[in-house]
């Protein structure tokens, strides 16, 4: 008899081996398929991609294409240069790679050199915890909106400066005024730059006023803008009712031209403030990360009486109400204006970015581990005045971190 070699039982048992493989590989194959809308480990950590699909029906494959892109929504991000519509740069790639060297960028641009190396903020638990409940928040006052846009001219050294429009400059409770204008000061000098037509009506007006400005460039970066609205009552008086400032070395007008709402707070009512913060925003769109620098606070006052405290912040990233991040600074000892000088780092992408807000609550620490809040502030388009005027101009100026000082409300 002619033996084969090898054995028909061997050959069995090879197959049979083989078809198992292909089997498993089949089955990793399809999970892999069906997971494929929902990466894991998701490089955003703060979302869901589920709770995105059933809010906008659209899958992180959809979406992906939007990254590079601001988001859509706003209109000042439309009505920019050329120049403005890309969101890719040569070095976006470096950024998000190199944490560290980004965080010496952005402390560079926002002159924290005297308070030593940015540092990155740590992330905290208790997302559940009730003080930090985002759906009641105090609002700024705030008395109408007023569009603006800004270019300047290297070379004539002039900044040009447009109003374009303007809503609600007035309360339409308040009978004692007939008429309207505004008014740009160049501060700190507090230098009267340009005054508008006289508006009849306060509710809904087109300006379509430009100003031309004498600005060297070095004034660039020391300069703010004051955008100022007066109500005229009827003995012929001025009044003012609201006003918005913008630091110029925040803007990039060296490169670029700025159009944004700008949301007025009105100066006539009293807001009961507990201090002062100073935040910096900025959104790198490729990389989908938004940077929140808590950078110092000012002229705290304690909670309950206390005599003393030692100071902490604690930032929330809010989506439709719904916390879904926090993160904290370290602790300050027994210091009324803490310098804190730490970034957050929170990675959002751009199809979600017009529905999140920002809490940002100053809290002092207890020996016990029992926190007092001292105050909080709102930023975000569901917010008013400060907090709406800061994430716009974060919009309005991608990638540039920009600074803005905010009032503490009361808890």
């Amino acid at each position: 008899a002619v033996t084969m070699s090898p054995p028909r039982w061997e050959i069995g048992i090879y197959t049979a081996g083989a078809l198992a493989l292909l089997g498993i590989a089949a089955v990793n194959l399809w999970k892999l398929w069906r997971s494929g809308s929902y990466p894991a480990p998701s490089p955003f950590p703060n979302y869901d991609y589920r709770y995105l699909e059933q809010k906008y029906g659209a899958v992180y494959s959809d979406a992906k294409h939007k990254r590079g892109m601001a988001p859509g929504s706003q209109r000042p991000l439309d009505r920019t240069s050329p120049s403005r519509k890309t969101s890719l740069r040569a070095d976006d790639t470096f950024e998000s790679i190199n944490e560290l060297g980004s965080l010496e960028l952005m402390s560079k641009d926002l002159g924290l050199a005297p308070y030593g190396p940015l540092k990155k903020s740590i992330s905290a638990d208790s997302l559940s915890s009730i003080s930090s409940i985002g759906n009641n928040f105090g609002q700024d006052f705030t008395v109408g909106q007023v569009e603006v846009s800004m270019e300047y001219d290297g070379k004539a050294a002039t900044l040009h400066v447009t109003l374009l429009q303007g809503k609600d400059l007035l309360e339409k409770e308040d009978t004692r005024f007939e008429s309207c204008f505004m008014r740009i000061s160049l501060l700190p000098a507090e230098q009267i730059v340009g005054i508008s037509r006289i508006q009849r009506s306060a509710y809904a007006m087109a300006f379509d006023e430009r100003f031309s400005i004498p600005l060297d460039p070095a004034a660039l970066e020391e300069n703010s803008l004051r955008f100022s609205a007066f109500g005229i009552d009827e003995d012929e008086r001025n009044v003012s009712t609201g006003v918005a400032e913008l630091k110029l070395s925040d803007l990039d007008l060296a490169t670029r031209p700025f159009n944004a709402w700008l949301y007025l707070q009105d100066t006539n009512k009293a807001v009961d403030t507990v201090g002062e913060i100073l935040l910096s925003l900025s959104y790198l769109p490729t990389a989908e990360r938004l940077t929140v620098v808590v950078v110092k606070a000012k002229n705290l006052v304690w909670s309950n009486g206390k005599v003393t405290a030692d100071p902490f912040v604690k930032v929330y990233l809010l989506q439709d109400g719904r916390k879904i991040s926090k993160k904290k600074t370290a602790v300050k000892r027994d210091d009324t204006n803490p310098v804190f000088n730490e970034a957050m780092i929170f990675s959002v992408p751009a199809i979600v970015l017009q529905d999140l807000s920002l809490r940002v609550t100053v809290a002092e620490w207890g020996e016990d581990g029992h926190t007092d809040n001292t105050g909080h502030v709102l930023i975000g388009p569901a917010a008013s005045g400060m907090g709406i005027t800061h994430w716009n101009q974060m919009l309005a100026t991608l990638r540039k971190p920009v600074s803005m000082w905010h009032p503490l409300r009361r808890n």
